[in-house]
């Protein structure tokens, strides 16, 4: 049996010049000049502008794209893709006013997500966003709060489907869960719609995020089709929009590959044609976050220190897991695995290395890249994870030890 362990998928989205990492055309080494500190967040905005292209190019123009902006709320990352994408899900009230701010109107702003409060109802309902509907006590206190507002709220009902996004990186439906209304309750719920006060244009059904497995996502948008049908037929006003959620993955670990994105959309044209011989008036959307922005950003610190240990080269830098948890292992991970990391100027090197990649925090846990080899880097050097533009510094614990925060760029 072979011990070499899988290596990264290539990634190619970053050219390299003179062994350094260039960021929206600019070289990381003139980039950090510019910027005057590390610790730091950089965006490309071009990486985003080209990943909107290529699903319209892969997907059915009837597929709507909508951004889920918890994966990146960065006020400039919001205004850029508003221009791009066809509409914007957030899941706080503090998301919506980020997004009201963009040029998208208020109508193609959904607002999702278990426990809202009153008060967060009441400032959507203000606004005309459409309300993601998480439970029949959320919907009758959104029809007492329209009708006492003298406003006809906007909703969809999310619905925990029966089914789950097999290998998904994280799963969001499919069992007992605070997501949604169990899709066995529907047809009584619909029933009550009528007699609320309520315009009710659609159900959104999401799964499971972070999937790479083609097959599986197939089977999921199969299963979705399916119960939008089905559960169309108890509704007595017209289903104008399905969200079909997202659940595509981007590669993080060794041994993942990318999403096979033309089957994807080769098998949601077939199943686009079955659902409008069945509901012909409605439009599909797919909610997507970490793709859109994942492989667009970089998380950069710099060296501090080298420092050797039983054996083991450590490299202590000024960035770790309080501004970027999910590099560090400690966002979902069972077993720990490396994030693809490099040596932003250095990117190839004359001379090579394994090291482990460590913060300044006083844990442990504060590990960003573990034995992974790399190009020998001397103190002052700058450390780059890639695949950071997703659910990096908003999901990450940034009053840890009260360090200070990092700076984030769209560049």
């Amino acid at each position: 049996m072979s011990s070499v362990l899988p290596e990264h998928a290539p990634l190619h989205q970053f050219p390299v010049q003179n062994d350094c990492l260039h960021i929206g055309g600019m070289a990381l080494t003139q980039l950090a000049q510019r910027i005057g500190t590390t610790p730091f967040y950089a965006y490309d905005r071009q990486q985003m502008t080209d990943r909107v292209v290529l699903l319209r190019q892969s997907l059915p123009p009837e597929i709507q794209l909508h951004y889920a902006m918890k994966a990146n709320p960065m006020p400039a990352v919001v205004q850029h893709l508003a221009s791009l994408v066809d509409g914007i899900d957030v899941a706080s009230v503090g998301e919506m006013k980020v997004a009201l701010d963009t040029p998208m109107p208020p109508a193609s702003v959904s607002f999702a997500g278990p426990g809202k409060k009153e008060h967060e109802l009441r400032c959507a309902i203000a606004a005309g966003v459409l309300l993601n509907v998480e439970s029949s006590q959320e919907l009758a206190l959104i029809a007492q709060l329209g009708d006492s507002l003298g406003i006809r709220p906007q909703v969809a009902i999310r619905i925990n489907p029966n089914f789950e996004l097999k290998s998904s990186g994280m799963k969001m439906g499919g069992g007992a869960t605070p997501f949604g209304v169990d899709a066995e309750c529907m047809p009584g719920l619909l029933k009550q719609i009528d007699y609320m006060g309520l315009e009710c244009i659609g159900f959104h059904i999401f799964s499971g995020s972070q999937n790479l497995n083609t097959a599986a996502i197939q089977e999921a948008h199969e299963n979705t089709m399916q119960l939008a049908i089905r559960l169309a037929a108890y509704a007595s006003f017209p289903i104008k929009l399905i969200n079909i959620g997202g659940g595509f993955g981007i590669p993080y670990f060794p041994g993942e590959r990318p999403l096979d994105l033309l089957a994807v959309g080769e098998t949601l044209q077939r199943l686009i044609v079955r659902l409008k011989r069945h509901i012909p008036s409605t439009r599909i959307a797919l909610e997507l976050g970490r793709y859109f922005v994942g492989e667009a950003g970089v998380y950069v610190c710099r060296v501090l220190e080298r420092k050797f240990s039983r054996g083991k080269t450590f490299l202590i830098t000024d960035g770790g897991l309080h501004h970027n948890l999910a590099a560090s292992g400690n966002f979902g991970q069972v077993i720990r695995k490396n994030y693809p990391v490099i040596i932003g100027n250095k990117v190839r090197g004359s001379e090579r290395e394994v090291v482990s990649v460590v913060g300044p925090l006083c844990t442990p846990l504060d590990i960003l890249a573990d034995q992974l080899p790399m190009a020998k880097a001397s103190v002052g050097d700058l450390v780059v994870i890639l695949q950071s533009g997703a659910y990096g510094l908003t999901a990450s614990p940034q009053a840890f030890l009260n360090h200070p925060l990092p700076i984030e760029v769209l560049v």
